[in-house]
């Protein structure tokens, strides 16, 4: 019988989302853009990736996120980061008036980061 632990769902998300030898991510379907979940987002979602329609904005985004994941928003999202093409937003710097003027694009990349200890 196969584990149904969560790190063993995480582990075939993964393996789905990346591929060939150097685990380049594949682009997203036709419409869409790339969400993709690091450390206790993908924990809370049980996904490393998803595609979804765009165009979208960030504040949409995080509608459908909440509506989809009840909770991540209080649990995850407050504490985490968000990049667009490997581009930081600043949602806390530009308030949530200009964070709704940024739209996601089809084929874009979008990452919710968790916070990052070092030491």
């Amino acid at each position: 019988m196969p584990n149904k632990h969560p790190s063993y769902i995480f582990t075939l998300t993964l393996f789905d989302r990346f591929s060939g030898p150097t685990n380049m991510p594949r682009k997203p379907l036709p419409g869409h853009f790339s969400l993709l979940y690091f450390a206790s987002a993908a924990t809370y979602t049980r996904k490393a990736s998803e595609d979804l329609p765009a165009p979208l904005t960030v504040p949409d985004l995080y509608k459908h996120l909440e509506k989809n994941y009840p909770g991540i928003g209080e649990k995850v999202l407050t504490s985490c980061l968000l990049t667009i093409n490997l581009e930081y937003v600043d949602i806390d710097g530009l308030g949530w008036e200009a964070a709704s003027s940024t739209t996601i694009k089809e084929g874009d990349e979008v990452a919710v980061i968790p916070p990052v200890s070092s030491g």
